[in-house]
């Protein structure tokens, strides 16, 4: 009951995973998760990075501007885990599908969205995560035998989700 997708360009898994949840929501599927969209800015400037916390409607931006010519990593850790304790308090509300905008390398650490993902599978909870091609062999390692390759297409995707929710009951 993990699914996920390998999406090659920039920005087409997020695009992709928007889709999906939106197809989720209209169906009246409750959601736990985020999704990602991001802003672009001046030229000189990387776009910022916001989670669109899936129960609701907030958004925690999960990037910081460290200038024009940086060249390091520019995620937020503290806004990253403001998303995720967001989208606990959504999973611990009863939501039936976690998504994940993306299995990073917070996550690859094990950080970030990688412990809500255990607790989502524990509870029988379908999880739909991103990944990208740089961190497949962490997410495979961190999912073991439990992860499906799905396409990447939202039809198909949202479908397999809703195949799959309320399908391992915790304790059955």
């Amino acid at each position: 009951m993990l699914g996920y997708i390998v999406s090659e360009g920039r920005g087409t898994a997020d695009r992709l995973i928007r889709e999906v949840a939106e197809r989720l929501r209209a169906a009246g599927v409750p959601l736990a998760g985020a999704v990602q969209v991001n802003v672009d800015r001046e030229a000189d400037r990387k776009c910022h990075m916001d989670l669109h916390i899936l129960a609701g409607d907030a958004v925690v931006r999960i990037s910081q501007d460290l200038g024009a010519q940086s060249r390091g990593c520019r995620l937020d850790p503290d806004g990253l885990e403001r998303a995720v304790g967001m989208a606990g308090a959504a999973l611990a509300a009863g939501a039936e599908v976690l998504i994940v905008n993306k299995f990073g390398k917070q996550e690859a650490e094990g950080r970030g969205f990688r412990p809500l993902i255990g607790e989502a599978l524990a509870a029988g909870v379908p999880v739909i995560a991103a990944v990208g091609a740089g961190n497949l062999a962490a997410f495979l390692d961190f999912a073991e035998d439990m992860a499906e390759p799905l396409p990447a297409d939202a039809a198909a995707t949202a479908a397999w989700a809703l195949a799959r929710r309320g399908a391992l009951a915790p304790g059955a």
